[in-house]
């Protein structure tokens, strides 16, 4: 007879807790929903070094090429000119972001640093390279030493350690939760199994706060290649959706190379419009809602 498998989920890092056993959050001043945009600014090597990772998807139907300029040019356009779209949309609806910021590109690009200093973005933690994933086929020192020294980066560049990590393409190897939590972060935003932030199960204090990738700009453009011009309603909606639920998360993630192009900046506007329409609406960073969370969790 096979052997029962308790219920639950089949890591260590959190309990089974479907939502209809959890009352909504309250969020401050009494607002329905917490809305926080993830702005992604990465660093895309001409060649990587033998032995690194990078999400196969943007490459596997095309070939790989060596170098690979087609690539590199228009992950650099996101840097040199559609970040300063992206930026005047984020300012026009007053939104303070949270930047995901390769340590790579924190170094070669001070200019967009202090752009987003002067904002008072809120940076956190995202590996060192857009090719360089972390994954299991790294040892526990390599992967230790890759996030220590993104880290150390991080807060030598724009003058403050962050409080949490987001993987380059969502890259983690099994051990990866524990060592973030050991690293001193307070959270991670890279498991979009719901629509509230949770507490992981670590020797210390350590949040999950939810991505939703269903409406990340990469994954619904670029890789599932929907109509841009479907991108306002298909935010719209689910915003929508999570707002009449109530004490709820709603992460907007941005790529400027992709959102920040001449023909689509303008469907990140509209989408924008439309969630400032909506009243009882918390805009915060990725700190201020683990902090709530934590607050109102005890």
């Amino acid at each position: 007879m096979t052997e029962q498998i308790p219920p639950g989920m089949d890591n260590p890092y959190y309990p089974f807790s479907p939502i209809d056993r959890r009352p909504p959050l309250a969020w401050p001043k009494g607002n329905r929903i917490a809305f926080w945009v993830m702005l992604a600014i990465e660093y895309w090597e001409l060649q990587a070094p033998p032995g690194s990772h990078k999400d196969s998807r943007f490459v596997g139907e095309y070939g790989s090429y060596d170098p690979d300029y087609r690539t590199w040019t228009q992950r650099e356009y996101g840097n040199r000119v559609g970040i300063f779209r992206v930026l005047d949309v984020l300012d026009r609806y007053g939104i303070k972001a949270t930047v995901a910021l390769n340590s790579a590109a924190a170094k070669r690009y001070p200019h967009l640093v202090e752009q987003c200093r002067r904002r008072d973005y809120e940076f956190i933690g995202h590996g060192s390279h857009a090719t360089r994933m972390l994954t299991g086929r790294m040892n526990e020192e390599e992967e230790r030493a890759a996030i220590r020294d993104a880290l150390d980066t991080l807060g030598r560049t724009t003058g403050k350690r962050p409080r949490g990590w987001h993987g380059q393409d969502f890259g983690e190897s099994l051990r990866t939760p524990r060592l973030l939590a050991e690293a001193g972060l307070d959270f991670v935003a890279d498991w979009p199994n719901d629509d509230q932030p949770y507490a992981m199960t670590m020797n210390r204090p350590f949040v999950s706060l939810p991505v939703q990738p269903e409406w990340d700009d990469v994954q619904l453009l670029w890789l599932r290649r929907v109509e841009t011009s479907r991108y306002p309603a298909i935010v719209g909606d689910a915003f929508d959706a999570l707002h009449a639920e109530g004490g709820r998360v709603f992460c907007l993630a941005l790529h400027p190379w992709l959102i920040g192009m001449a023909h689509r900046v303008r469907y990140l506007d509209e989408a924008l419009k439309r969630i400032a329409g909506k009243s009882e609406v918390w805009q915060a960073t990725a700190s201020d809602i683990v902090d709530a969370f934590s607050a109102a969790s005890g």
